[in-house]
């Protein structure tokens, strides 16, 4: 089971508007530094069809805001894409298209693909979300280490990010079960499931169900 951790190994970008973001680097965690950056040219270039919601925010067509949500920018909104209750945008986000940023659920320094769905009680920082993915309730992806030293990606290699901050990469169509913790650098390969109530840290390969930490086994087809 490989365990792969390239950005063109874990997301197939569909979206115009963060391609070029996803092309220009090798590693995910490459392009966290870049994300405010990349929206504040986005936002002066413009998106076709996007509007601006405020001077440091862009939404497409029939996006659905409630009341209670909080976006706070630089952030770009896909079309189609639902924020719901409570929802706290933080700055520094970009979604795709017809996603689902649900109550209580916080986001910050984060891109979404395609379809991704952070519906219920979700911490989403400095991370990156494939198409499709979706975390269940109160999955949180962990930025910090306690000593807040550098994060390392614990995979086939070990892989010095040199960044304090840095979350989880949860691939296309990989789904995180109810109440689990993504340590700080943990991977999440294409089409991996993991179990409820789980705390995972490192990197695990795609085509899988993570039982534990220790029990990785290969899904059937």
């Amino acid at each position: 089971m490989h365990k792969q951790v390239k950005i063109k190994e874990l997301f197939d970008c569909h979206t115009d508007y963060l391609r070029e973001l996803f092309d220009a680097f090798v590693y995910p965690w490459e392009l966290l530094p870049e994300i405010k950056t990349y929206i504040q040219s986005l936002l002066t270039k413009g998106i076709p069809g996007y509007t601006k919601l405020a001077e440091d925010v862009l939404v497409g067509e029939n996006v659905k805001i409630y009341p209670t949500a909080v976006i706070e920018g630089p952030a770009i909104i896909g079309s189609g894409t639902v924020v719901r209750p409570g929802a706290f945008i933080r700055g520094n986000v970009i979604t795709g298209e017809r996603c689902v940023i649900g109550n209580s659920t916080e986001l910050k320094n984060c891109v979404l693909l395609e379809k991704v769905e952070v519906p219920h009680y979700n911490y989403v920082g400095d991370s990156v979300l494939g198409n499709h993915a979706h975390l269940g309730a109160g999955v949180v992806c962990s930025n910090l280490k306690s000593d807040q030293r550098s994060v390392v990606i614990r995979g086939e290699q070990d892989y010095e990010t040199g960044l304090r901050k840095v979350g989880a990469f949860v691939a296309d169509d990989a789904d995180v079960g109810c109440g689990c913790v993504l340590n700080p650098g943990t991977v999440i390969g294409k089409e991996t499931s993991v179990y409820p109530l789980t705390a995972l840290r490192g990197v695990f390969p795609g085509g899988c169900i993570v039982k534990d930490k220790n029990l990785v086994v290969v899904r059937k087809k």
